[in-house]
């Protein structure tokens, strides 16, 4: 199966366990894959027989910007959910959502959740 990679998709939303975190905000980033078709575009060159991932980054984006969910997990699930349920051609998607800044006092790494979801 052939996938598409998005990677590097960089929003400000309102996720977190800590409740400044709901309010204050922070850096999100996500990465996708897509699992679907791309044979008859690999030939005919035309939009039309691919996906326009146009409206996947625009439906990450309004996910991250407008979701207020105390997990990550639960954010990376609803943009997984979304892209199956939108998309009709995907038949697998992978989603990995990072936070950057993680307010955890002497951590100055990243977090990131990765999740896999299947159509059906």
């Amino acid at each position: 199966m052939d996938c598409i990679h998005l990677t590097g998709i960089r929003c400000y939303g309102y996720t977190g366990y800590l409740p400044e975190e709901q309010v204050l905000g922070q850096w999100f980033e996500v990465d996708v894959r897509l699992w679907l078709d791309l044979a008859q575009a690999a030939e005919t060159d035309a939009i039309a027989d691919t996906l326009d991932y146009r409206g996947v980054i625009s439906l990450i984006q309004h996910l991250v910007k407008t979701s207020k969910f105390a997990l990550i997990e639960r954010l990376a699930g609803a943009i997984a959910d979304s892209i199956i349920q939108e998309c009709a051609q995907i038949t697998q998607v992978q989603v990995i959502v990072t936070k950057p800044a993680a307010p955890i006092p002497d951590f100055g790494g990243k977090i990131s959740i990765e999740l896999t979801r299947d159509r059906g």
